[in-house]
């Protein structure tokens, strides 16, 4: 199966690409559905952007709320999830000793996001350490539960972590943070199509998430949702035509006839939408080749090289099987120069990997897409353990 889909992807066939979380990649008939947004566009400017464009922007919003168990109202096209995030993060009202909780798995875009506002405002951030290896729900939640206090104004966590993979239960704290008062605002970069989301029953008061990691669309599409009551709090962090002078009044609209938190997000100025425009055919792409299966497979093969690896060095896994991501694992190895060894991998394997220090720990973090094959995984485990000096031979059989 998977020498099949590989031929459906541009990745280059000199690289053996395992780092799908960091980027993605795009099947080549999404990517000529892409491109021939763009060709559209440039044949006539005019049009595409000043006459066209907010119908075409509604495409994808319907069809990915319906993919995301939402309302096509309460979401929004973006570039990136930082993006979106940022928007949230800078405009709440947040003042001096105010409190942003969040935990010590979170991507550092965000943990300087957050340094930021809190630069600007007078809050600041609490982090709660999440021990590990992570096993229950209620040893995750109840450590956020205690470090809860009457100033917390925000919960920030993410849904799947990027240094560690790991999959947070996060719906029992959003649960409790919303008893208290408190916003909760989720860093979703890797979960689009990555696991099945129902966004409306997570009851995030804000959701961002990436369409060009696991979804698969082109670079620069992502997605900020927001619950219906709580729109009418975010400001655009550019002010261009989708403005309007009485957006916060109730009922008002935007200046395109959508919601002011749409069209003041949307319409920034000009951009090349095709990316978001893509969407549609990438949630196309994934039903006509029923992606879901192919995510079991994947997700089986990850979960076996992540444990080949733990017989070799001996180290425990980060999680239980059902909090690591599906298809994306963080693999402990042994100490060592992860710089050396992230080099080293490329130079002499071919493998395109991340490999990084992570508090007082060792990873390289394996993706695996549908593209991806066993015997990709036979060589990082023979690479990792020539490399590593593992005293166990890698059991390419397993």
């Amino acid at each position: 199966m998977s020498e099949n889909l590989a031929r459906q992807f541009l990745i280059r066939e000199d690289v053996v690409f395992l780092n799908h979380g960091s980027f993605g990649a795009c099947p080549r008939p999404v990517f000529a559905a892409y491109q021939n947004w763009q060709l559209e566009l440039e044949g006539q400017p005019v049009e595409f952007l000043g006459r066209k464009l907010t119908e075409n922007m509604r495409g994808p919003r319907v069809a990915l709320a319906d993919e995301l168990g939402t309302s096509s109202d309460n979401i929004v096209g973006l570039t990136n999830a930082t993006l979106g995030l940022n928007i949230v993060a800078q405009s709440l009202d947040l003042k001096p000793g105010d409190q942003i909780l969040t935990t010590d798995h979170e991507y550092s875009a965000l943990e300087k996001t957050w340094a930021y506002v809190c630069r600007k405002t007078g809050a600041e951030v609490v982090v709660v350490s999440i021990p590990l290896p992570l096993t229950t729900a209620e040893q995750f939640t109840d450590m956020l539960i205690a470090g809860m206090t009457e100033r917390t104004k925000v919960l920030f966590l993410s849904h799947i972590t990027s240094p560690t993979a790991l999959l947070f239960p996060i719906e029992p704290a959003i649960t409790e943070a919303r008893r208290r008062g408190i916003w909760s605002v989720i860093d979703g970069a890797h979960t689009p199509g990555h696991i099945r989301l129902d966004l409306d029953s997570i009851g995030a008061d804000f959701y961002a998430g990436n369409c060009h990691k696991w979804m698969m669309a082109p670079k620069g599409s992502a997605f900020l949702y927001a619950r219906p009551e709580l729109q009418g709090l975010l400001n655009p962090l550019v002010i261009s035509h989708g403005w309007t002078a009485d957006s916060k009044q109730p009922g008002a609209k935007g200046a395109f006839g959508n919601s002011p938190f749409i069209d003041e997000i949307e319409m920034q100025g000009t951009r090349d939408p095709s990316a978001w425009l893509a969407v549609t055919a990438a949630l196309d792409y994934r039903r006509d080749n029923d992606w879901w299966d192919v995510s079991a497979h994947c997700q089986a093969l990850a979960q076996d090289t992540a444990r080949r690896l733990a017989d070799i060095t001996g180290l425990p896994a980060l999680s239980s099987p059902e909090f690591s991501a599906p298809q994306m694992v963080a693999m402990p190895i042994p100490d060592c120069d992860t710089d050396w060894l992230k080099i080293a991998l490329l130079e002499q394997y071919s493998i395109e990997i991340p490999v990084f220090k992570w508090q007082d720990r060792c990873i390289a973090r394996v993706s695996v897409q549908g593209y991806n094959s066993k015997g990709q995984m036979d060589l990082l485990i023979e690479a990792l353990s020539t490399l590593l000096n593992l005293n166990k031979s890698a059991d390419r059989s397993a």
